[in-house]
């Protein structure tokens, strides 16, 4: 059975940033929009017979042209229906370039070479805001251990889409405006609260709650400037820690000093031991692998030096005793079961 122990200690995560970085501005945001189509051109990789809509599409396409045909006599595979999605971007105007995600909806085998036909793009309001046009780019090579042939169904039309209706905002004339935390934190909030009062020395901003902070505009000052200061201000951020778990490819992401408090897991052939203690007696004749991390003599026992119990240290431990990610990550899991990890555990 291998063994390994691990010593626990506290860390705490405060750290200076912009309140850019952790902060959106209420209503200024991109917005979706979207659209079906058709791409021509294809190389016998469109739609086949199948795709009943594509065949649909291609004859009302040709009615508008004033050329009567009939679907069923409709045998090209050039031609391949697309769904046509991309973000409109806040403040955006008319005649503004933007790129436009391409995807197949039918079965057709590849969009490489292809060209997207004008495509209205609407919001959820049905209005139509944008237009697209221009040739698809797939962004690797149709070939097999190359590029991605499973991508391919899938591209890029860059700086095909245009602006045709804006989103107007009348920022100037505004007198509040709101911020919203990107994660919700009293600390960080209160913290938002005084410093914007502090550069002001008014109560300018007033936190409403663990993520929203209400904002009045200051005397002599535009919207647009008072949300440009307020933007670049340093705040004392606290770092809400989080371990992110990838199951199908056994990735695991964790801050370094996120602790792990006592607690004894047993994995298969795995037991790991933390234990409350400021020292740990190490075998004679161990070898010292890092700064953290000693292996005994048996290889079976993994030590580590005062104050370095974190999930960062364990993870590396379970590496070094050649523990499979599958083997880490039900770890992790039950330590979090166990209450050993109070931090939240997010599986993707």
């Amino acid at each position: 059975m291998r063994i390994f122990l691990l010593l626990f200690v506290l860390f705490c995560s405060v750290w200076a940033t912009r309140v850019s970085d952790v902060a959106n501005i209420v209503g200024v945001r991109d917005n979706q929009i979207i659209g079906y189509s058709l791409v021509v051109g294809l190389k016998k990789t469109g739609d086949g017979t199948t795709s009943k809509f594509t065949l649909q599409s291609i004859a009302n396409m040709l009615k508008a042209m004033n050329i009567d045909m009939n679907p069923v006599d409709i045998k090209s595979k050039n031609v391949a229906a697309v769904v046509v999605t991309a973000k409109f971007a806040p403040f955006a105007r008319q005649g503004d370039a933007f790129d436009v995600t391409v995807s197949s909806i039918g079965d057709a085998k590849s969009l490489e070479g292809g060209t997207l036909l004008m495509t209205p793009l609407k919001g959820v309001d049905g209005k139509i805001y944008a237009l697209a046009q221009g040739p698809v780019s797939i962004g690797g090579k149709n070939e097999k251990g190359a590029g991605a042939e499973s991508h391919s169904t899938a591209g890029m039309v860059y700086g095909g889409g245009l602006v045709e209706r804006e989103i107007l905002q009348d920022m100037i004339h505004q007198e509040n405006a709101t911020l919203s935390l990107k994660s919700s934190n009293f600390n960080n909030a209160i913290a938002v609260q005084k410093v914007i009062n502090s550069r002001y020395n008014a109560p300018v901003a007033t936190a409403i709650d663990p993520r929203t902070i209400s904002l009045k505009l200051p005397k002599n000052k535009t919207m647009v400037e008072f949300l440009a200061e307020v933007q670049n201000l340093d705040i004392n951020y606290v770092q809400e820690s989080k371990i992110v778990i990838n199951e199908r490819t056994g990735t695991i992401i964790a801050g370094v000093d996120i602790e792990v408090k006592p607690v004894v897991i047993t994995q298969g052939d795995i037991t790991v031991k933390i234990l409350a203690q400021d020292t740990v007696a190490k075998p004679s004749g161990s070898v010292t692998m890092d700064k953290s991390l000693v292996i005994g003599l048996n290889e079976n026992e993994v030590y580590t030096e005062k104050g370095t119990t974190t999930v960062a240290n364990i993870a590396r431990s379970l590496q070094k005793l050649g523990a499979t990610p599958k083997e880490m990550i039900s770890i992790l899991q039950a330590m979090k079961s166990a209450g050993a990890i109070a931090v939240d555990l997010e599986v993707i």
